[in-house]
């Protein structure tokens, strides 16, 4: 029988992690390719040899060192292991390391011990088969816990995607009713106005009297295969050739002239218009508005009027 004193000395022994693994060792044990291992440097710092006698013991005895007892990192892997490692040795003094690190499952630790023939090499694998041994019974009593959590990750990142594709869509399909531009705001105007162009699939509508070049540079935004109907009374100095041009490369486009508007709108597959304050071609560089016209009655009517 145990006394009380001596059975509490016995539990605080076994639940301790920091009696049974050193937290050094402990601190660099990775996970590659799903096997446990350390990087050859630091098995060098605590054999207290350099890494690269270390390599060279293990090359002289490369029967010795299977590839389930010991591998090269990749250099994806690498980079990996830098990000985990904070403090590291893994790149030497000189300036950096010219190949790969070399790993050691926990065979291959035992293995480059009887290698390494030192009393210090003895003592600290023996340290470090406690660690793993410690560590693997860690893990094997909370595996339930750690399979729950894995769960939840999943879970988490099924939910996480599903709420990326909502924002993704709410994005895609949310947009401003009204808008105003102040003087200067050209770049944000431009954008607005190209966002709207593009929501056409197969045809635009463009009422404007004031059409140059500057009107085709955001014309030209449109998606591929939507055609374009420009209405204007001619006031702007768009050319038969600039039209030509435009058609060879994103056609096609078709202007009419007429002079019965006075205001700006933009049509929309025949679904959607809005009207704008001031020519598209000056976007920005005076204060003006764009309003969606939300009445299907009133778009049924002014695409009526256009035909």
């Amino acid at each position: 029988m145990f006394s009380r004193q001596e059975r509490d000395k016995h539990m605080t022994k076994n639940n301790s992690l920091a009696d049974t693994i050193d937290t050094k060792i402990q601190n660099m044990i990775y996970t590659f390719r799903g096997k446990q291992v350390m990087i050859d440097s630091d098995l060098a710092e605590l054999y207290q040899v350099e890494t690269k006698y270390l390599n060279r013991q293990r090359g002289r005895n490369i029967d010795r060192f299977p590839e389930d007892f010991c591998f090269q990192l990749t250099k994806d892997e690498y980079e990996i292991l830098r990000c985990q490692k904070v403090t590291s040795n893994i790149e030497s003094a000189s300036g950096g390391r010219r190949y790969m690190p070399f790993v050691f499952t926990e065979q291959g630790i035992a293995m480059l011990s009887s290698v390494l023939k030192s009393d210090t090499a003895t003592r600290v694998s023996i340290n470090i088969m406690r660690a793993f041994v410690a560590m693997r019974q860690f893990i094997v009593s909370n595996q339930e816990l750690f399979s729950r959590l894995d769960r939840l990750e999943l879970k988490q990142l099924e939910n996480d995607k599903k709420l990326e594709q909502v924002f993704d869509y709410i994005a895609a399909n949310t947009e401003k009713k009204q808008h105003i531009f102040f003087d200067g705001q050209i770049y944000d105007a431009f954008s607005l106005i190209v966002d709207i162009i593009r929501r056409a699939k197969n045809k635009l509508v463009l009422i404007d009297n004031y059409v140059d070049t500057n009107t085709l540079n955001l014309l030209c935004k449109k998606n591929k295969g939507v055609s374009i109907t420009i209405l204007t009374s001619g006031a702007g100095d768009l050319t038969g050739q600039d039209i030509s041009k435009f058609n060879a490369q994103y056609p096609t486009l078709k202007v009419k002239m007429r002079n019965d508007f006075h205001d700006r709108f933009l049509i929309i597959d025949d679904q959607e218009a809005y009207h704008i304050g001031a020519s598209i071609k000056d976007a920005g560089k005076k204060s003006f508005g764009i309003s969606k016209i939300e009445d299907d009655a009133l778009i049924k009517n002014l695409i009526n009027r256009i035909l």
